[in-house]
């Protein structure tokens, strides 16, 4: 699948806009017309494309429809809709459906219409070059060419070849259902996404209606195209925070290898950690007891000032 979405991007003439994109948000550029970017003709054709290999478009919305329906339009049709909905966006209502998640809980998912899953995959392909530039790169969840074999291989890493024993486990409860939509959006701002009918029309589609309960006042509903970029922009703050009280410290010395500069961290009063994180589960691994003590306090008092609600969060230190 991921090699097929490449292929598509290239036959699309589109890569090469993305390897822009990345390539200005390694260097801090700011973005302020990526709209006019999201609803071009190739890029329409290519989120088309993308929607049509999901399996997830044969589910319907409340509309009913699927990607059967609308496969009798013309590409020139769908691409008309979608420009005309960038134009005026007003996201329709989201099904709401629960399967189950094991231990006898279920998971609520929101379920978009297909024109609402063409129009955020538009708006997926061009923010996720964008936000993958100023993401961690050991977090590994809903991320291009990263999985849980990659998770596992560093966490096994950090365990058997650099010796942290000392673990903090930290499950976010209901994260998705959570999110503070105001502090999501001054996120997207902090990364350079300065587009403002941009993150308006994100606000509206974190606002949209779910069917039988209403609109939402926080969260941004699991099932949804963006929903994923949208959790890892939430948590980036989290991961680059405790990576830079070791991993990434900014040093005023500018050390050859980080081995050098990680010696020289050790003689000071610094907690020894390093994150691992797959969505909204992750493990900070310590070097002591006492180090992992005090990053799970940190984190509790960290967790009030993200974007992810007043739910308490189940941590506990484990030592491997």
């Amino acid at each position: 699948m991921k090699r097929k979405k490449l292929r598509h991007s290239e036959y699309y003439s589109m890569q090469d806009c993305f390897d822009f994109l990345y390539a200005q948000s390694v260097s801090g550029h700011h973005f302020y017309d990526l709209t006019e970017l999201m609803c071009s003709e190739d890029n329409i054709r290519l989120a088309y494309r993308n929607i049509k290999r999901n399996t997830g478009s044969k589910t319907a919305g409340t509309d009913k429809l699927t990607i059967n329906d609308i496969l009798h339009l013309t590409v020139e049709d769908v691409i008309a809709k979608v420009q005309s909905m960038f134009k005026r966006y007003e996201p329709q209502a989201v099904r709401r459906v629960f399967i189950p998640k094991g231990n006898s809980k279920i998971r609520p998912l929101g379920i978009p219409t297909i024109w609402d899953r063409i129009f955020q995959q538009c708006i997926l392909q061009v923010l996720e070059p964008i936000c993958e530039a100023k993401f961690h790169k050991h977090s590994y969840g809903f991320r291009p060419n990263r999985s849980t074999h990659h998770a596992k291989a560093r966490l096994e890493f950090l365990i058997n070849q650099t010796g942290l024993y000392h673990c903090v486990d930290v499950d976010i409860k209901g994260f998705f259902d959570n999110v503070n939509h105001g502090k999501l959006l001054k996120q997207m701002w902090s990364l350079g996404i300065r587009d403002k009918s941009l993150l308006s029309i994100i606000s509206r589609l974190l606002k949209a209606k779910i069917e039988g309960e209403g609109i939402p006042t926080k969260g941004t509903p699991q099932g949804g195209i963006l929903s994923p970029l949208l959790s890892n922009i939430v948590l980036n703050e989290l991961d680059w925070w405790v990576s830079d009280q070791w991993e990434t410290f900014k040093s005023r010395y500018t050390y050859s290898v980080s081995g050098s500069k990680y010696q020289q961290l050790k003689k000071t009063a610094l907690k020894e950690c390093f994150i691992v994180r797959y969505a909204d589960d992750f493990k900070v691994m310590c070097r002591t007891r006492s180090q992992a003590i005090k990053m799970n306090y940190a984190l509790g008092f960290l967790e009030k000032k993200t974007a992810f609600g007043d739910k308490r969060r189940e941590i506990e230190s484990n030592k491997y």
